[in-house]
């Protein structure tokens, strides 16, 4: 098992400035090379605080209005544009970021882009639904409707 403080949010796994226990391999070939968390010592309590604030300055304030922004999330559908061809397949696939910029750009707020978990990769045109994160007991289903660009 190794110790490790995890500097991203990891889905099932947890928070940034987390102290978590993990086997051995999945931390030297998954966590560690994706920068994802750094091997615990005692010389790091100060970085843990110090991510600890920066995530606390950075999530929203309260569940109230995590809840206000789930509930207008989820009643209004975001439409992306992408490169597809003739049949409506993409070039490539629709990534979190692009689904963050869609949702700023409409009007709905801004979401990071870390909280959107996109279940199946988005390779074609039509309606897709995706979860955004936004507390960690408020979560939004957004609709995503993938349109061919011109």
């Amino acid at each position: 098992m190794a110790k490790l403080i995890l500097t991203h949010e990891v889905t099932g796994l947890g928070e940034p400035g987390d102290v978590v226990d993990v086997k051995s391999g999945y931390a030297r070939n998954f966590l560690i090379p994706r920068k994802l968390a750094t091997p615990w010592t005692k010389g790091y309590e100060k970085q843990i605080d110090a991510i600890r604030k920066a995530r606390k300055a950075r999530e929203i304030a309260s569940l109230d209005d995590a809840k206000a922004l789930a509930e207008t999330l989820g009643s209004q559908a975001v439409t992306v544009t992408a490169n597809a061809g003739p049949a409506g397949r993409l070039f490539g696939a629709v990534s979190t970021g692009e689904i963050a910029d869609a949702i700023k750009a409409a009007g709905l707020g801004s979401v990071d882009k870390r909280k959107i978990q996109i279940a199946q990769p988005i390779k074609a045109t039509g309606d897709y639904k995706v979860s955004v994160r936004l507390h960690p007991e408020a979560v939004a289903k957004v609709a995503v409707k993938v349109v061919p660009a011109k």
